[in-house]
């Protein structure tokens, strides 16, 4: 069973950090694209940073471009999202999500992302 297990959220002052963490399970993690996805209320799901397992090819989005930083750990299986700089706006449930290319980054849907993660809420106060 492929299993992909988001944990790190939390609540944190504006200007501040977290790390989030996708585990990943049941396939071959080298043949993999992960990336990081989130939804705010009342708002579509958002594609924020990408990372390829086999040669560490990373996107970003725009919103996040240098302050969050993807990097995976192939010997763990597991992508880590450090998150600095926090703003009120990043507030949202995190989502982790599984394909073979980070090419699709911008459409978050389950016909091309595979696994999902079960979300990780982060909480930003101003």
């Amino acid at each position: 069973e492929v299993q992909l297990q988001a944990s790190g959220g939390g609540l944190v002052q504006a200007g501040g950090s977290l790390r989030l963490s996708c585990a990943v399970s049941g396939l071959t993690f080298g043949n993999s694209a992960i990336a990081w996805f989130r939804q705010a209320p009342g708002k579509e799901r958002e594609g924020i940073a990408c990372i390829v397992s086999d040669n560490d090819d990373t996107v970003y989005s725009d919103s996040v471009k240098g302050r969050f930083t993807i990097a995976s750990d192939n010997a763990k299986n597991t992508v880590y999202l450090q998150m600095n700089s926090l703003k009120s706006e990043d507030t949202a449930v995190y989502y982790c999500a599984r394909e073979r290319t980070c090419r699709f980054i911008t459409i978050a849907t389950r016909k091309i992302w595979d696994y999902w993660g079960q979300g990780a809420q982060v909480t930003v106060s101003s």
